[in-house]
């Protein structure tokens, strides 16, 4: 399987990444697991498609077709569609909106154009303005570890509709997806483990073949013809620093059980002892 690849960046706050590919053969791939929630339009077979994608908690098998095109429209967390919960379709649970002919899909009673790479900014502005697609800044203020003014309780309760996964999982997933892309990028596995805060190895393979479907050795072997799905670089270049003992302080969001206490994507500064946290936001 063969893909032609293109992104560009977003004009709306709310989008992550917008993505093209192109098949030139059929095969099957391996999909890792992912946090984000994405749309999806795919042409195949003179036939246009739009999907409704939620994030992905384990790895599974998937299959490409030959020539056929696909856009990706990425939502940054805490960006859903309320009347189509994330948590509906965890997992590839996803829904195809019926067609309204050649050009055009049903949404709410509406026909709606199919966007294309040029109008995705339009189509997402439209969205928003009929409030099909919202967004919730407490899963910033969580995600960058802010001081909440809400019930833990309603702080979970908002974050899972939000995002679909629970603050923990959001999290083991997008370590898991960082610690491959460190063991490709050449890092061994006892470096990988260490950087990213897994307790040993053998913690670092479960969730490698948990969320990736690989173990470590696996991933690093440059032989292997299986295909994964695209690892983008969801981490930005901003951290915003905690420390293990207010990690292991917890503020509720964290749960207490010791094997999750240093569950981020991070960096330790070996001069202070500190973690680096991602920011997810910019």
């Amino acid at each position: 399987m063969d893909l032609i690849w293109d992104e560009r960046a977003a004009e709306s706050p709310w989008i992550e990444r917008i993505w093209y590919s192109r098949s030139t053969e059929a095969g099957e791939f391996r999909s890792v697991a992912g946090s984000r929630s994405e749309i999806v339009i795919t042409r195949y077979q003179g036939e246009t498609t739009l999907t409704l994608r939620g994030p992905e908690t384990k790895s599974s098998e998937a299959w490409c077709p030959p020539d056929a095109e696909f856009l990706g429209i990425q939502f940054r967390p805490g960006t859903f569609m309320p009347d189509f919960p994330a948590s509906t379709l965890l997992d590839r649970n996803d829904i195809n909106l019926p067609a309204a002919g050649s050009n055009r899909f049903w949404l709410k009673g509406s026909a709606w154009e199919y966007p294309t790479m040029e109008t995705v900014d339009t189509f997402v502005d439209r969205l928003l303005r009929e409030e099909l697609l919202v967004h919730d800044s407490l899963v910033e203020s969580i995600l960058c570890q802010q001081p909440l003014e809400i019930s833990l309780r309603t702080a979970q309760r908002r974050f899972l509709r939000a995002t679909g996964l629970t603050h923990n999982t959001l999290f083991q997933i997008e370590r898991a997806r960082q610690a491959t892309l460190f063991l490709k990028d050449g890092h061994s596995i006892l470096d990988t483990a260490t950087q990213l805060g897994y307790f040993d190895q053998p913690h670092l393979n479960r969730s490698l073949k948990q969320y990736i479907g690989l173990t470590p050795t696996q991933i690093q072997d440059a032989h292997r013809t299986e295909r994964l799905s695209f690892l983008y670089k969801t981490l930005t270049s901003d951290w915003h620093m905690l420390t293990i003992s207010e990690l292991q302080q917890g503020d509720g969001l964290y749960e207490q059980d010791r094997r999750i206490r240093v569950h981020v994507a991070g960096r330790r500064d070996r001069s202070t002892g500190d973690v680096a946290l991602p920011v997810h936001y910019g």
